[in-house]
């Protein structure tokens, strides 16, 4: 029985994956679902698998050892990820302790000493700033505080503390379908939504031509890898193919609706849990 059980999550999870309904609407809600729910069953069903252990009966039909051992094999690999990455994350933390650390337009941030047009959060739920000496002298001080509102605005998402726990389940299952376009998107959905919030504050138009600055700059001065498990850096290299939907996201100011994650989503996902509902079924 257990075994069906891990094969229907196996079947919910991809199907929810391949239903992915074609649409060019930037829903943080959707993207946001799509991506989370079937991980989050796979993960269930296995602890729910681990608890009741490999004897007993549910529903007339025996449970077996191999429903158990691979319940301890998926969880096993996805504990060790999860180590991993706090392991990596708290060395990048270490890292940046090196770096001196100065006022940028009234903001605290650590500078880097390199050409590379940069910035970024890096750190858990408290992230730090961090700004290369190249996006200091490329920018003049108006653009370079609308930089600055962008990361901000990550910070108070607390962007590297949440797409942290994101980015562990997508190493988990990066094998489903459609793992690598939903997180795409949602990295940029991310970058989207702190570029809204920055409008707010400062003129859209400066953080646009801030963006284009920054975006022709790296293509003329040596590349700088920083690229950690808790790092939302303003210029994505990757994200070079959407810089111009981005730009005009930014002058266009979508709505903030397309980024609520209403009541109603959050209990779709708590659908996640259904497996343990079966524990009083084994005997």
């Amino acid at each position: 029985m257990h075994s069906l059980m891990m094969l229907f999550a196996l079947a919910i999870a991809c199907g929810i994956r391949f239903s992915i309904p074609p649409t060019s609407q930037k829903n943080w809600a959707r993207s946001l679902f799509f991506f989370l729910f079937p991980p989050l069953i796979l993960l269930m069903t296995s602890l729910a698998v681990l608890c009741m252990g490999y004897r007993g009966e549910m529903l007339g039909l025996k449970a077996s050892w191999f429903s158990y051992f691979f319940a301890i094999i998926f969880l096993f690999f996805a504990s060790f990820r999860l180590i991993q990455m706090f392991s990596q994350a708290w060395l990048a933390q270490q890292e940046i302790q090196k770096y001196p650390q100065k006022l940028v337009v009234a903001q605290l941030a650590r500078i880097i000493d390199t050409e590379f047009p940069y910035s970024a959060r890096i750190g858990f739920w408290n992230s730090e700033l961090i700004i290369t000496q190249g996006l200091i002298d490329l920018l003049e001080p108006e653009h370079l505080n609308a930089v600055l509102a962008h990361e901000k605005a990550h910070y108070n998402y607390r962007d590297t503390f949440w797409f942290f726990w994101l980015e562990w389940l997508r190493s988990i299952t990066s094998w489903l379908p459609n793992t690598k376009t939903l997180w795409q998107e949602l990295l940029f959905l991310r970058e989207i939504r702190a570029d809204q919030r920055a409008s707010k504050s400062v003129d859209s138009l400066l953080l646009a031509e801030s963006l284009l600055q920054v975006a022709q700059q790296v293509n003329l001065v040596s590349p700088f890898n920083f690229r950690e498990r808790i790092c939302v850096a303003f210029h994505e290299v990757s994200a070079q193919n959407r810089l111009l939907e981005r730009v005009n996201l930014i002058l266009d100011e979508p709505e903030s609706s397309s980024f609520e994650f209403s009541w109603y989503h959050w209990t779709i996902l708590l659908c996640s849990l259904m497996p343990f509902f079966t524990l009083p079924l084994h005997d």
